[in-house]
């Protein structure tokens, strides 16, 4: 056994098993750490097992002055909570094609928007499927379109339609036409409550 420490072949294999479970428990430990909440629809529950999210959905709603129910909501809407969500790839003749868009992440940004927002922020090297970056962003959109079309920071309803369509395309109301995105944003308004009505319970305060 006291040959395997000290001669070069089996100090070299030790190594690399060492140097193999290494790169396993990182692998593992990320892989724990984007998986998407097992119980979404439960704010406290969600805050319970992924440490460090109630800290940055504080923080963020705190500076920007925003709902955080509002915040989770729409990430939950966006990726259900995925750290590598992507729009799905349409099929032609059987064939994947192209994504549909360049969304991506946590928040589902597009990377025009994403841009916008690393300038804005200042959070040059933010990304976009790092929570704390990501519910950040999303606080920021929302105090934009607070400023911009002048929509409550806990108004659920006009603050997804806003997200999806993008500031323009609200101010147009181009969701009128739209009688599927309307029926969604209504259920992010009562995923919002629902959050709201939990953290409350749980003792989040912002």
């Amino acid at each position: 056994m006291a040959a395997v420490f000290t001669s070069a072949r089996g100090g070299r294999g030790l190594r690399a098993v060492l140097v193999t479970a290494a790169v396993a428990a990182v692998m593992f430990i990320a892989g724990c750490a984007s998986a998407p909440p097992k119980q979404p629809n439960n704010a406290c529950r969600i805050f319970a097992e992924k440490s460090g999210w109630a800290k940055h959905t504080r923080r963020a709603a705190r500076k920007w002055r925003v709902d955080a129910a509002v915040l989770l909501a729409i990430m939950r809407q966006e990726s259900g909570f995925d750290a590598n969500a992507k729009p799905r790839r349409k099929r032609f003749l059987g064939i994947p094609t192209r994504r549909p868009s360049s969304a991506f992440g946590y928040p589902q940004a597009l990377d025009s928007t994403w841009k916008l927002y690393r300038r804005a922020s200042g959070n040059r090297i933010a990304q976009r499927d790092r929570f704390s970056d990501a519910i950040d962003f999303i606080a920021w959109y929302v105090a934009q379109t607070r400023q911009r079309l002048k929509v409550p920071p806990s108004d659920g309803y006009r603050n997804y339609l806003a997200y999806h369509e993008g500031w323009n395309g609200y101010a147009r109301g181009t969701y009128k036409r739209k009688k599927w995105l309307r029926g969604v944003a209504r259920r992010v308004d009562k995923q919002a409550g629902r959050y709201r009505a939990q953290l409350g319970r749980c003792g989040f305060k912002v």
